[in-house]
């Protein structure tokens, strides 16, 4: 209700009911003064409370400060001691983990220490209750971290691999550089560095390579049919034992494998020193001496082939090694095959002789080789000719 005063009361704008003079709101105003007055100086009760209470407090946080800083010494002493209890460079990374764990449990252990001389009535199990609290909401936030940090320190405990070994990790393979808390580091073979997540390693199966002085390699090798399988055994073990680097015990072996489609297959195994660089030496040596041996003494490597037959060629004309295409090994008796250019003269649209279909190799002088030269050949544009 707006202010009225004597001068508007006596115009009759309004009733003399209505009529309220500054003098009624003054026992309000001072109310509320009082009760801004009297916070304020709560307010600073508290405050003057606390800075005394600071001030009673700093002989203990100065003494729980030299605690602190004491048990800070011991764990630096205490990770130097485990580095240097820690035998030998190679378990450089376990020393340096355990040192890690000694030097987080002092320090955690100074800091109850310290919370407990500040404020007496603080207890450990309350201090514990707190941590495992916050340690369930941390351990859902960084389940990962955790999990890695934890699969870490125990590759780093059990020893797995250690580093330099070589080793295949899902599709990754190389050398490990590092074994860290979080990761493990990989230098693949081709100079490029995986980071593999120490989680990952540890409940995925890995392969390592070099865990043993020695490896086994091996190599298919398909000969003929027709050749003598114990001969071609002999010829490829003989290549294998002089090469260098194949290890002679256990000893090189050739074994039968496979009677594949187009050829028997001998399985070639040699064992050798278990670095990717000596494994690619011998194996680049093994398929040249191997391959040149069989080939020098006859022996026929084939390819897989499709065979065509004419309509009055049959499988025992064309059976004869020494009668076969062009690109068979020579025989070690006789002549080469003689090339055959059936297509050739075909393709051009000329006749076919008897002595270009089967030529003087052929047991029955090619009667029923091949086209004689009476029988049509068809030219590329449709036209058949007469004989």
């Amino acid at each position: 209700m707006p202010l009225q005063t004597a001068d508007t009361l006596f115009q009759g704008s309004v009733p003399i009911d209505t009529v309220i003079t500054r003098a009624d709101l003054a026992p309000e105003a001072d109310t509320a003064a009082v009760s801004v007055a009297e916070a304020t100086g709560e307010a600073v009760s508290q405050l003057q409370d606390m800075v005394d209470g600071f001030f009673a407090l700093l002989p203990l946080i100065g003494i729980a400060l030299v605690v602190f800083v004491l048990f800070w010494f011991v764990a630096r002493g205490l990770r130097s001691v485990v580095h240097r209890v820690t035998p030998g460079p190679v378990d450089s990374n376990i020393g340096i983990v355990l040192g890690r764990l000694t030097y987080a449990g002092m320090i955690l252990l100074g800091v109850f220490v310290a919370l407990t001389i500040v404020i007496p009535s603080l207890e450990f199990s309350a201090i514990f209750a707190a941590f495992g609290l916050g340690g369930v909401a941390l351990g859902f936030a960084f389940q990962d971290i955790f999990q890695n940090l934890l699969a870490g320190i125990l590759i780093l405990l059990r020893e797995p691999f250690r580093e330099g070994d070589e080793i295949t990790s899902g599709e990754y393979t190389g050398t490990v550089e590092s074994i860290e808390t979080r990761a493990t580091f990989i230098r693949t073979y081709d100079g490029t560095r995986v980071i593999i997540p120490n989680s990952q390693i540890y409940t995925d199966p890995v392969r390592v390579i070099t865990a043993y002085h020695m490896v086994r390699s091996q190599y298919d090798v398909g000969i003929g049919y027709g050749d003598d399988i114990d001969e071609a055994k002999r010829i490829a073990l003989e290549a294998l034992k002089s090469i260098d680097g194949i290890m002679d015990d256990p000893a090189p072996d050739v074994i039968t494998w496979d009677l594949a489609g187009s050829s028997v297959n001998l399985r070639v195994r040699w064992w050798s020193d278990p670095t990717r660089a000596n494994v690619v030496k011998l194996r680049d040596a093994v398929l040249r001496k191997v391959s040149q041996a069989l080939l020098s003494e006859g022996i026929d490597l084939p390819f897989p082939t499709q065979q065509i037959l004419w309509h009055d060629q049959t499988e025992a004309t064309d059976g004869d090694r020494t009668r076969q295409r062009e690109g068979w090994p020579v025989p070690k008796s006789g002549k080469a095959p003689k090339p055959r250019t059936i297509a050739g003269q075909l393709a051009s649209g000329g006749t076919v002789s008897s002595d270009n279909a089967s030529g003087d190799d052929t047991p029955d002088g090619g009667a029923g080789h091949a086209a004689s030269e009476s029988s049509p050949i068809i030219k590329p544009g449709g036209e058949t000719p007469t004989a």
